[in-house]
């Protein structure tokens, strides 16, 4: 059971806000705000920005008004929750572009003393993530050998110090029955555990 005073944050990280990840993402905040948590539901589909960084690290773009509040639910929460679809093997465009734009060089994590691994400023914080996919799981893992999951696990998550404690891909989805679905809205609720 999360502690009381447990902070958490959840990410529908879908660009459509009537998507199956809607869905998921609000059964792991109501079963998070169930076991005493202060929750932050947020929703790609409703956020407003630029997703492309379009200087790189060179020149720093004004966060709109949006990427803001995104940042500082980050840095208020305990927990990150993050809910996304799994499109050509990667993160949605827009999910990518919030990453990009938000966690960023001085604000997510810091290189000191002319090191080659960065501070991680966002630590202290875990993370769980729970994708939906029509490729079956096992071909993810066998056939694809987890290729995102790699990346937001370990070069994403964990290079700014959101420790990934659960992870976890369903699926596929398109041709999911009502049991499966509701399977997968067991797997959502778990996450705030």
């Amino acid at each position: 059971m999360a502690a009381e005073n447990s902070r958490v944050l959840v990410l529908d990280g879908h660009p459509d806000g009537t998507s199956l990840c809607s869905a998921l993402a609000a059964a792991a905040a109501q079963s998070a705000r169930a076991r005493g948590a202060e929750v932050r539901l947020l929703h790609l589909s409703a956020m407003q920005f630029d997703p492309d960084l379009a200087h790189g690290y060179k020149t720093r773009m004004e966060h709109e008004p949006d990427l803001q509040v995104f940042l500082d639910a980050v840095r208020w929460c305990d927990k990150f929750i993050l809910v996304h679809p799994l499109w050509w093997g990667a993160a949605p465009a827009k999910l990518k572009g919030l990453i990009d734009r938000v966690f960023l060089p001085g604000i997510a994590f810091a290189y000191e003393g002319g090191g080659h691994f960065p501070k991680k400023l966002f630590a202290g914080r875990t993370a769980r993530v729970l994708i939906t996919a029509d490729t079956p799981p096992w071909y993810l893992r066998f056939g694809y050998r987890n290729g995102w999951l790699n990346v937001l696990r370990r070069q994403i998550l964990d290079f700014v110090g959101l420790k990934v404690t659960h992870i976890k891909v369903v699926g596929t989805v398109r041709d999911a029955t009502p049991a499966r679905i509701a399977g997968f809205m067991a797997a959502a609720r778990k996450l705030a555990g």
